[in-house]
């Protein structure tokens, strides 16, 4: 995915249902991928993001973060940690992160796996790609992405 474009009409597992990404095209999106829940940067990212949920509410920004973990533990995850912002799965092939780019070949003490890629996309109300960031470093980043957005 490279800025401009589109928004791809693919659906996640939200806590409430499918949601579709097309859904948001009409006004700002941060799409996030993070790769597990209840992991500290994982937790870190969002809570920083929870906290930061007014402030992009007022900027007429919708905030999505997705895993590939289940539906009813990102729901686990979101009530221990009081989490303001809603979370989704990908499906076990990994069809939306494999669209993203967001799911990669990893290495941790010489093995090599797939993995998600931290990353986090930000859509402009024309529901094209304004901004990627890809392999994201947690601390500031979700004032990072806040700054982006009210720039748009």
């Amino acid at each position: 995915m490279t800025e401009g474009d589109a928004i791809p009409d693919l659906t996640l597992e939200g806590a409430d249902g499918p949601v579709r990404l097309a859904h948001y095209r009409g006004r700002p999106f941060v799409l996030y991928f993070y790769p597990k829940d209840d992991t500290p940067g994982c937790t870190r990212e969002a809570q920083d993001f929870s906290a930061l949920a007014d402030a992009f509410a007022v900027a007429g920004v919708a905030l999505l973060g997705v895993s590939k973990d289940p539906p009813a533990k990102h729901a686990k995850f979101a009530a221990k940690h009081d989490l303001k912002i809603p979370l989704a799965s990908d499906d076990e092939n990994g069809t939306v992160l494999q669209a993203f780019g967001a799911w990669q070949e990893k290495s941790l003490y010489g093995r090599k796996y797939m993995g998600i890629d931290r990353s986090t996309f930000l859509f402009g109300a024309d529901g094209g790609l304004a901004k990627a960031w890809r392999k994201v470093r947690v601390a500031g980043h979700a004032e990072q992405v806040l700054a982006a957005a009210k720039a748009l």
